[in-house]
């Protein structure tokens, strides 16, 4: 079996002049072009050309619309890289229904909490159907159960049984929604980004053309990012479709164990655009030397983006002259920024100038909130580097502004805030929390901090308090983990999350107020907050034991002071962390 071809041989280009998804997948479905599936060891599993999804994709539309669902209801998938998610995707498009992708459960989270996470997402979204691979109907069935709404679930069976009758194809149009986006760590209260065809289309637009990725013909996708995530639906699926490219997928499991199949992948097949968070360059970078084939050639790729997560030059830096002698250029790095509620992209870097930084002083940025220039750019405790996330996309603006909602000059630091054509028109089923983000005249609050430097942003953090660790899953720092899992650190105010750099990248650490004696309950407490963390959201931690008699800072109002806590820690004024992962 062999990959599907890099380009199409009579197909011409276009590059996302679309007015929905169903019509641009009818235009590739015209090319040879399509999805190339890979197993660990780098052998193909599978191919898919685009005229394949779209055969499958109707006859999966036709089955949905004889069993009688309705134009606009709600399809909960899960989205694992498999071929079933692309027929039910692209199936509801044509039948008129809205999917709703979500997470798989994570190799180290548990039943209990994955089953919540569908409950509360099934909810969220009012889904009448619930379908995803089969060793996960189980789970699709258990959380149905309390919904009698949710007339379908199971694995793709499920839809293989329905009546395949001859109805009209009914495709979603380019003034309707076109998905709904739940963020992969809705761990508490998921809030689905509402995805328009016409903010998904612009923002393909912006993602392919010059001020984006620039795609021309012959340029092939290569990913392992997860489905379910924005970076990866839209990055890796709507947008190479949306310019009729291929693309070699491998799965997120299968990356976590053989990084270097990725590369591989690249080089094998000539891929010339991949995107990763940080960690994933990371975790390549480590496992080089033992992974890594002789013959490895990475001169194909053009693109190397980054984005996801806070964007960290050390480890970029790394990769860079680890696999320099494989023909990668550092000048292929693009840093971007991007979240759901605008698609996926906001900025992008020039093209062909790599990872550049700027590095502020410290003291400053904590005090007084403006990023100065460091004195001495080398000395880490008195210097922080940011890196430029380039200028925002054509047709959007951005603006930094400060506590009174004015807009500030560069170098302050403040919320930043875009504005745009592809912009959510809000949370589905969620006025209230739309309105807490999104004002009347369009603007919407990003939640994250940063600042300007001439005409690009540089991210700084999370306004909101949240901790993104090596994938996408969440966790709010502020948020006091004891409640649950009760036990003797769950009164209000006896935990504290954030996140702290170290030579191993970023890592989570946990405060907690330690209200028992002795060594033997101290770390039986130590295990059971990180375990509580480790269920909730996936994420190894690090906790740190704080004496009564020291405690855990608050604002003037009696709230958990988490910035505090952070700066106390970093201080030293904290007994020594106890290992909890």
């Amino acid at each position: 079996m062999k990959p599907l071809p890099t380009r199409n041989s009579q197909l011409a280009l276009r590059r996302a002049d679309f007015r929905s998804v169903a019509e641009m997948l009818d235009y590739a479905a015209k090319g040879e072009t399509g999805i190339t599936f890979y197993n660990v060891r780098g052998e193909i599993l599978s191919t898919l050309p685009w005229r394949d999804i779209q055969a499958r994709a109707q006859v999966a539309a036709r089955r949905l619309i004889g069993a009688g669902f309705a134009r606009g209801e709600r399809i909960l998938i899960t989205a694992d890289t498999w071929p079933g998610f692309f027929d039910i995707f692209f199936g509801a498009q044509y039948a008129g229904l809205l999917p709703v992708p979500v997470s798989i459960p994570v190799g180290i989270g548990g039943k209990d909490a994955y089953l919540d996470q569908l409950r509360r997402q099934l909810a969220a979204s009012g889904a009448v159907a619930a379908i995803g691979v089969d060793d996960l109907a189980g789970f699709l069935a258990d959380a149905a159960r309390e919904f009698p709404a949710v007339r379908l679930h199971g694995g793709m069976a499920a839809i293989d049984a329905l009546p395949e009758k001859q109805a009209d194809l009914r495709p979603l149009g380019a003034d309707e929604l076109c998905y709904i986006q739940f963020s992969s760590g809705s761990t508490r209260h998921p809030h689905g980004v509402q995805i328009t065809q016409r903010a998904l289309m612009a923002n393909l637009a912006g993602m392919t053309g010059p001020a984006g990725l620039d795609v021309v013909a012959g340029d092939r996708a290569v990913s392992w990012l997860p489905l379910y995530h924005d970076m990866g639906l839209i990055g890796f699926v709507m947008a190479p479709l949306s310019s009729q490219l291929s693309i070699d997928y491998l799965t997120p499991r299968d990356f976590a164990r053989r990084p270097t199949q990725w590369l591989n992948l690249i080089s094998r097949n000539r891929g010339t655009i991949a995107y990763s968070p940080s960690f994933g360059y990371d975790l390549a970078t480590r496992r080089a030397a033992n992974q890594a084939p002789p013959d490895l050639d990475l001169s194909s790729w053009r693109h190397a983006g980054i984005g996801g997560d806070m964007i960290r030059p050390d480890v970029l830096e790394r990769f860079a002259e680890t696999f320099g002698g494989a023909g990668f250029s550092r000048k292929s790095f693009i840093p971007s920024y991007g979240m759901a509620e605008v698609c996926l992209a906001i900025t992008f870097c020039p093209h062909g100038t790599g990872v550049r930084t700027d590095a502020v002083d410290r003291a400053a940025l904590a005090d007084s909130q403006r990023a100065l220039p460091a004195a001495d750019p080398a000395d880490a405790h008195h210097a922080r580097r940011f890196v430029l996330c380039g200028k925002v996309l054509p047709g959007h603006r951005l603006e930094v502004r400060g506590e009174d909602g004015k807009v500030l000059a560069d170098r302050e630091v403040g919320r930043i805030f875009v504005k745009g054509s592809s912009i959510t028109p809000g949370y589905f089923a969620e006025p209230a929390a739309t309105r807490e983000v999104l004002s009347d005249d369009g603007w919407l609050d990003t939640g994250d901090l940063g600042y300007t430097l001439a005409d690009e942003i540089v991210v700084t953090g999370r306004a909101k308090d949240l901790i993104i660790v090596n994938r996408p899953q969440y966790l709010a720092a502020g948020h006091r983990i004891g409640r649950s899992r009760p036990g003797a650190w769950s009164r209000n105010g006896d935990a504290a999350a954030f996140s702290v750099d170290t030579a191993e990248g970023e890592r989570v650490v946990v405060a907690v107020l330690a209200r028992v004696a002795g060594e033997e309950a101290r770390q039986a407490l130590a295990r059971d907050v990180a375990g509580a963390v480790r269920e909730i959201v996936a994420v190894d931690c690090d906790v740190v034991l704080v004496p009564p008699a020291v405690g855990l800072p608050t604002t003037s109002s009696g709230k958990l002071a988490r910035a505090r806590t952070k700066a106390n820690y970093l201080a030293g004024l904290y007994s020594p962390k106890t290992e909890a992962a």
